[in-house]
């Protein structure tokens, strides 16, 4: 089984989207010292689930890519994500026995997900 270990996000305006994802998640950014403007994203310790990533400059307008992000309250989240700037691109729903998951858009179009584990959720 192959695992994904990396994403990246594009964004027409990437400084932007750099405080739109520290202020919404707590990521840390470091700009990368390369050919072009790039910055690492740190999503949360080595120790604990999950995959770090990147941010780049828009280049395909057409090019999406969706990674949902595990999230202690999906209500509390949709609050913070929109007084960020953010909107929701589809509303909080249940995945039966799973848990709860909505689809928000990001200060640059760019569409993912949130989830609340709740084994209840109906």
């Amino acid at each position: 089984m192959f695992r994904p270990m990396h994403f990246e996000i594009h964004a027409d305006q990437p400084e932007r989207a750099v405080r739109f994802y520290s202020e919404v998640f707590g990521w840390l950014f470091s700009k990368w010292s390369g050919p072009q403007d790039y910055w690492l994203i740190t999503t949360g310790a080595v120790d604990q689930p999950g995959i770090n990533g990147g941010l780049m400059q828009r280049r395909d307008p057409g090019g999406a890519t969706y990674n949902t992000v595990d999230v202690p309250s999906v209500d509390e989240f949709l609050i913070k994500i929109t007084s960020h700037g953010g909107t929701i691109a589809l509303p909080k729903m249940a995945i039966p026995g799973v848990g709860w998951l909505a689809y928000c858009k990001d200060t640059e179009g760019n569409i993912f997900g949130i989830h609340e584990a709740d084994p209840s959720a109906k």
